[in-house]
């Protein structure tokens, strides 16, 4: 029986929807080694300042971190190394032409097991200027207390 499974979340990107607005999301598969994908499985993984960029006609992935594995013996990994990511061609063009757009970024949104393999899902984004990170923080912050008033009255 094949039955579907819901992705399994390794990382997430909390600092994508605070310095973009995500228009557009896509799957991508990525080219790790063995001791990189024991250390995904730990969930070592840190987006910090991370995004794609195209050169030849390919995607990579600049900035991810992915923690060293401890019992990786003499086959290690570089943590900061550029990743490789797997789209098919037409999705290459497509996003290639889309970043071209003044303003628009491609960043990683999150990490998660799908059907055993590692995806990386992409999402195009428009930068956000100060005022609107401002106040997408008083709007969460505002969410908040009336969550807390909500509680309190029951």
């Amino acid at each position: 029986m094949n039955k579907k499974t819901s992705p399994a979340l390794i990382a997430k990107n909390k600092k994508a929807r605070h310095y973009y607005e995500l228009l557009e999301f896509v799957e991508a598969g990525i080219v790790l080694t063995g001791s990189e994908m024991k250390s995904v499985r730990v969930g070592a993984v840190n987006f910090r300042d991370a995004y794609v960029t195209f050169r030849a006609g390919e995607a990579f992935l600049i900035g991810l971190h992915i923690a060293p594995y401890a019992n990786a013996g003499y086959a290690g990994h570089d943590p900061d190394r550029d990743r490789k990511l797997l789209l098919h061609r037409r999705q290459l063009e497509t996003l290639a032409e889309k970043i071209q757009q003044k303003g628009l970024a491609l960043v990683p949104a999150n990490m998660h097991f799908a059907h055993g393999k590692v995806k990386v899902e992409l999402a195009l984004g428009r930068g956000k200027k100060m005022q609107d990170q401002r106040q997408d923080l008083k709007n969460a912050a505002a969410m908040r207390d009336a969550e807390r008033e909500m509680a309190a009255r029951r």
